[in-house]
């Protein structure tokens, strides 16, 4: 069977997809968006509060399931995945999270050895929970974030910042080809949201050029210095998308322009 990642295509396909709440004819969070994205981009997705980035961005891991139109991920649709096939395709996507979804009370090899669960069985799992295993690519992956010296620390006990460093390299050992990142940076003050875009965009593409980044941000200005494209949603529809480098402050202005009155 051929290897997955080495087939050629799309690392994302939206067609005229479409996300209503209440069924047809509810609100749409997605209105007839139609995005490709190619493997190795890093795109940013933009946009007012409740224009439908994180939605988006749920459907790329099928935890949202689309009204109509068509979807593929890494060359699967998640819709008409089998439970294993789904399974499959998850452990192929990292995720970094506002919220981070790391245990507080863990010491941090742990909560970077969690982006082994995909690949790992229950009872290694917890193997490693009472003797961590696979210490030295922990440690390895935390250098490359900057932190290698905080590997026995209590996550808890860490900054911010150093928390969404732990983050990174929790994904950095899940090794995926496809990474969603949810308002990565929000709860950092700027020049520390700088600093972990930097490492998000940077890092995560050194060992494979080829690995795909999809970031939410409400910060427009992260986005155009850190990602390659730059994707702006209002109201459920795509209305700019245009390379990083070409985005200027009229594009800027006309997205959030458009925005209602409330």
């Amino acid at each position: 069977m051929t290897d997955p990642r080495a087939e050629p295509g799309l690392a994302v396909s939206l067609q005229d997809l479409t996300v209503s709440y209440g069924g047809r004819g509810g609100r749409s969070a997605l209105d007839g968006i139609t995005l490709h994205i190619e493997p190795g981009e890093r795109v940013a997705l933009v946009g007012p509060s409740g224009a439908g980035k994180s939605t988006l961005l749920g459907l790329c891991n099928g935890t949202v399931a689309p009204t109509s139109g068509q979807v593929q991920v890494l060359g699967t649709d998640p819709t008409r995945a089998s439970s294993r096939g789904l399974r499959a395709l998850r452990s192929r996507i990292g995720s970094v999270h506002q919220h981070l979804n790391l245990v507080g009370p863990l010491r941090v090899v742990h909560n970077v050895n969690a982006g082994h669960l995909g690949n790992w069985g229950r009872w290694r799992a917890l193997r490693s929970l009472i003797r961590p295993l696979q210490v030295a690519e922990a440690g390895e992956a935390l250098d490359r974030v900057g932190i290698a010296d905080h590997l026995h620390q209590r996550t808890d006990r860490l900054s911010g910042g150093e928390q969404q460093r732990v983050a990174l390299a929790r994904v950095l050992v899940q090794d995926p080809d496809l990474v969603l990142a949810d308002e990565p940076v929000s709860s950092l003050d700027p020049a520390r949201a700088d600093e972990v875009m930097g490492l998000l965009c940077g890092v995560l593409s050194q060992d494979r050029p080829r690995r795909t980044l999809l970031v939410s941000l409400h910060d427009f200005d992260l986005a155009v210095r850190h990602c390659d494209r730059v994707v702006g949603l209002r109201q459920g529809r795509v209305v700019l998308d245009l390379p990083a480098a070409e985005v200027d402050a009229q594009a800027r202005e006309r997205l959030y322009e458009l925005e209602p009155d409330r």
